[in-house]
């Protein structure tokens, strides 16, 4: 579907056109991958980028299906439904949201380098990503944005399955997402190179997009 996270940004730049050269409009990347996409939008419009940082939850045994997420704020969002089905007990999830929180802390502190976060009230925010599984990570971002009275905000995704996409409309004012297949395991598979980002990449990016 995408060769890579640069042509995902540069087909999403293309589906939010409308927000070109606009000074309310900022675009908030979430790092690791998401940055690299969020980079080609932020060419594209002319737009500043920064990050939103938030962190999922992985079930025991199986890190990348999250029962829920850590956002940059530090608040919890959890996935009852799957806590439940999974018998997940409440002492794993409080030692996990520990990590997580601290990871967090760790790549805000790293990817920043102690800058102050962008002012995002009364801006139109559009939240990035190269793809989104079962939402916990990005609702833990939209949590983490809306207490910070933006005027709007807009979700943007190449990838995501069609009933997350449906779950997050509720969340936001508008989702823009390219392709919603109905068979999705991971993001991973809509993508012939999904490499995994590196620290030293999204700093680069973001001080590229500084300049």
């Amino acid at each position: 579907m995408f060769y890579d996270r640069y042509e995902a940004g540069q087909k999403l730049a293309s589906a939010l056109k409308n927000y070109k050269s606009k000074n309310d409009v900022i675009i908030l990347a979430i790092p690791r991958g998401g940055v690299v996409v969020g980079f080609e939008v932020t060419k594209a419009l002319g737009v500043p980028l920064d990050i939103v940082v938030a962190r999922k939850i992985g079930a025991p045994g199986n890190a990348e299906f999250a029962i829920g997420a850590v956002s940059e704020k530090g608040d919890i969002i959890l996935n009852e439904e799957s806590i439940s089905e999974y018998q997940i007990s409440r002492d794993y999830i409080k030692k996990e949201a520990k990590n997580q929180r601290q990871e967090v802390k760790r790549r805000l502190a790293e990817y920043r380098g102690g800058k102050e976060p962008a002012n995002l009230k009364d801006k139109i925010v559009i939240i990035v990503d190269d793809g989104i599984a079962t939402g916990a990570s990005i609702k833990a971002a939209i949590s983490s944005v809306k207490a910070d009275a933006p005027k709007k905000v807009i979700l943007a995704v190449p990838v995501a399955p069609p009933d997350t996409i449906e779950e997050l409309k509720k969340e936001v004012n508008k989702v823009v997402c390219l392709e919603a297949p109905e068979t999705f395991f991971a993001v991973g598979q809509f993508y012939q190179i999904f490499d995994q980002t590196s620290d030293e990449e999204v700093k680069e990016i973001l001080k590229t997009a500084q300049k």
